[in-house]
Parts: structure tokens; sequence; C-alpha cells
């Protein structure tokens, strides 16, 4: 009893508390955009719930463990990622387009989501282990294969967007291990290079008009730039109070495609207004404010690397999405943590989310 109350007392509940203030407002656009379904049924609405159950018992096993322990456990579960990206493609289900699910019966599975995490701890691990040394086209080229790997599997599914993801990971991860800004010049010339190398031959004509398509959405307004502009129009609808949950026109009447996950975004700005886009920056601004500070009051390398790799993915996904539903980056398939749906993906957050409280009370930041 003493050490679950010493437990309890050291919890960053300002990082919980924003994270379930971002679980709660997805649940709530998921229920509202289940209100417009013919049938009146609540599919996602209830995979969601269970995925949820399933990551508050995660995230409390990981928070009460010893985050350290997982460090002895990187190789295999690096080599298990491997397995299920590779699995997947032969055996995984194709949904709009990617095959990146395993399914059975009526629950799925998206192994890049464990990938996430695996990667995140890869490469803690690894520049904790060169902490100490200036940073070479060694370390370079080795964190580099350790990602490049995985995240070239991810772009056979095709899934660009969770590609993009890992990749920004190790980018960032390496400039917080010393990269030089001659060696970045040099990364960026060769990311120029593989870009050209990918557009003129590896690139479909999709590809190509889904990025022509985010230069000009008027490109193709009824087609690959319909998904934008709907959007676009749906944060423009709500004002500064919104609609009012279950009552967003563009939601409720299915002119917003993949309402309840690339674009969930969109939905709470237009049934919730500018307060629950305020709200939403808000509460992601306090979740990275008390990460950072974990980082700030780390005692050792791996604890501020492993901090920062979950800084990083997560970041990401949340600039890409807010991004891709605003008109300001392309559509990349990538979801709002904590609040799109996606059981993968809630249960990839709340994961990560268990580890960072994991080093919340082990350390005296809070």
């Amino acid at each position: 009893m003493n050490r679950l109350v010493g437990l309890l007392t050291k919890v960053d509940w300002l990082l919980a508390g924003a994270s379930f203030v971002l679980v709660a407002f997805g649940l709530a656009a998921i229920y509202s955009v289940a209100l417009s379904t013919e049938s009146g049924d609540l599919p996602f609405f209830a995979k969601q719930m269970i995925a949820l159950g399933v990551g508050l018992v995660l995230l409390i096993s990981l928070a009460a463990s010893n985050y350290r322990l997982f460090r002895n456990w990187t190789i295999p579960l690096y080599m298990i990622s491997l397995g299920l990206l590779i699995g997947v493609l032969f055996f995984g289900a194709t949904i709009n387009g990617t095959t990146g699910w395993f399914q059975v019966w009526h629950l799925s599975f998206q192994p890049v989501e464990f990938t996430k995490i695996v990667l995140v701890l890869v490469l803690a691990k690894y520049f904790s282990e060169r902490a100490r040394r200036q940073i070479g086209w060694r370390e370079i080229f080795g964190s580099g294969f350790l990602t490049l790997i995985p995240a070239g599997l991810v772009t056979l599914q095709p899934d660009y967007g969770s590609a993009l993801a890992l990749v920004g990971l190790w980018v960032i991860l390496l400039f917080f291990a010393g990269l030089k800004w001659k060696q970045a010049l040099i990364l960026v010339g060769l990311a120029v290079v593989v870009g050209l190398i990918a557009w003129f031959g590896i690139f479909g004509e999709a590809q190509h008009e889904r990025f022509l398509t985010f230069v000009d959405p008027d490109r193709d307004p009824l087609g690959r730039g319909y998904n934008v502009t709907q959007a676009i129009i749906a944060v423009g609808s709500g004002q500064f109070f919104g609609r009012g949950l279950g009552f967003g026109s563009q939601s409720q009447l299915k002119f917003l495609p993949e309402s309840q996950t690339d674009f969930i975004f969109a939905v709470i700005a237009e049934e919730l207004g500018f307060i629950g886009v305020i709200l939403i920056l808000a509460a992601f601004s306090l979740f990275f404010y008390r990460l950072f500070r974990l980082v700030k009051h780390s005692r050792d390398d791996y604890t501020s690397y492993l901090i920062l790799g979950i800084i990083a993915v997560i970041l990401i996904q949340v600039v890409v999405n807010i991004g891709m539903n605003l008109g300001l980056l392309p559509v990349t398939g990538i979801g709002l943590p904590l609040v799109s749906y996606g059981g993968s993906s809630l249960l990839m957050a709340l994961v990560l989310i268990g580890f960072a409280e994991s080093v919340a009370v082990r350390t005296s930041s809070s």
C-alpha cells in the first residue's frame, strides 16, 4: 500500500491530465461522427473504448515498472517489429490502398505503431551509448541504417506518412546528438537526390497528383483535392463557438471523408469552434511542456533520449495532421495522436506516455 501511495504521489498528473483531455476530445468527436450513420451504430466508438481500456492497463503497468529494463530488450523487440512489418506485406489487409493491418475478426492491428515505440527505444539506446563522443558519419549511418530498414518496409505498404514519422524521429534525435551543420547539409543533399529518384523512378501517378494537389488544391477540387477543400471549409465554418457536437454540416452530412481519423481536427474545429481548437492546442502544449521538463531533469543520457524520442514521434504526427487539416501540408494518412480513431495508434501513444510516467516517478522533476 505504501508503495502504491508513493507511486501515485510521483506520477506527473499534469501530463496524464493533458493526455486524457485529448482522449476525451477524440471520443466526443468520434461519437459525434458515429451519430451521422444511418443505423446509428457506434462501432468506431466501441472499438476506441476497448483500445483505451487496454491502453490504460499498459500505461499503468509501464508507469509502475522500471523503464530502464526495456533497454536490454531493444534487439529482440526490433527484430519482432521487422518481422511484423514483413509479415503484414504478405498477410495483411489492404485498407485505402495500404497493406498495413493484421485483421482478426472485427479487430485490427497496425504493426507500424508498434515499430514507432520500438524505434524510440532502439535509438535512445544507440545515441545514449555514444553520447560522450563527437557524432561522426559512422554514428549517422549506423543510426540511419536502424531507421531506414523499418521505414523502407513501411514505404512498401505503402504508408508514406508513417515512414516520414520514423525518419523524422531519427533526424530530430540526430540534431540533439550533436549533428553539425555541414553534416546536415550533406544529408539534405542526399535526401534531395533520393527524392528525385523516388519522384521519377518509384512514385506513381497517385503520389504525383497528391503532391501537386497539395501545392494547388483547386487543381482537382472534386477529386484528390476534395478532402483538403472540405477540411478547410469545416475548420472555417466552426467560427468562434462552433456548431455544436453532432451538428457539423461537413462531418454529419458526409462531405468530409475520413472524418474520424485523418480529419478529426476539422470535425472538432467545426463543431466546437475556435474555443475547441484552443483547448486542443493548449492540451498538446501542456503535454509537450511536461515532457520537456522530464528531459531537463533527466539523470542520464538514456532517459533524455527516450523522452526526446517520445516528444519527436508524437510532435511530428501532431504537426503533420493539423497541417494537412489546414491545407498547409499534404495529406499523408497520419492521425492526430490520442484524438483520432485508431486502436493501434491510441495504444502506441498510451504506451509512450507510460514510459514517460515511469521516468516521472523515478525522478524528482514533479
